[in-house]
């Protein structure tokens, strides 16, 4: 096992029980996991996590937060450069789902282990993803306005499209067929045959 150079940075606490209940989470489940598994995966006493945390809840929450948050960046700045709806749908796609297969273990345990949080916390992120939805919407909405899109719903759409990005990191591997361009490319010329783009 190599050792750590003095210059290299050692994680505080709270990222190593982010990072150990990420792996935790994705193992297990958020019920399958107990806090004792992610305080000892982190190489911290069983206790830890309530030094930094309420409750497995809130470390949960925090991690959806944080990674929704950063996605709604995300997307947002793959359409600043651009002004051309077709090139702004393409771009945000092939970011989101590159985003998807790269982070594929953060990104299933923040998509699919919602149904463990509190009432309270589910809402603010139902919040930040329907701002992620909006962003799509408003692409298809402006495509289709300036005529090249074609689409009986774009609300349906975007949530087709989103749809399919967020389930790229419930199949993808690292030692898969695929790099993550190669999919995100490829999402890209799905994406945009949904709406009939040139």
């Amino acid at each position: 096992m190599p050792s750590m150079s003095a210059s290299t940075p050692v994680p505080d606490a709270r990222t190593r029980l982010a990072t150990a209940a990420v792996d935790a989470f994705a193992a297990r489940g958020f019920h399958g996991t107990t806090t004792r598994d992610i305080s000892t995966t982190a190489g911290m006493s069983p206790a830890a996590l309530y030094v930094h945390h309420r409750s497995k809840e809130e470390l949960l929450f925090g991690l959806a937060r944080v990674g929704h948050l950063r996605v709604l960046e995300m997307v947002r700045s793959s359409l600043a450069p651009l002004a051309d709806p077709v090139e702004q749908l393409g771009q945000l796609v092939e970011d989101f789902v590159r985003d998807h297969a790269r982070e594929h273990t953060g990104a299933r345990v923040i998509n699919y282990e919602l149904a463990a949080l509190s009432p309270e916390h589910l809402a603010e992120i139902r919040t930040i993803r329907h701002e992620i939805d909006v962003v799509v919407r408003d692409v298809l909405d402006r495509g289709v306005a300036a005529g090249v899109f074609t689409t009986p719903d774009a609300r349906m759409t975007a949530l087709a499209i989103l749809s399919l990005g967020i389930d790229v990191a419930r199949w993808y591997r690292d030692e898969g067929r695929w790099t993550p361009d190669e999919v995100a490319a490829h999402y890209r010329l799905l994406a945009l045959r949904m709406v009939g783009a040139a």
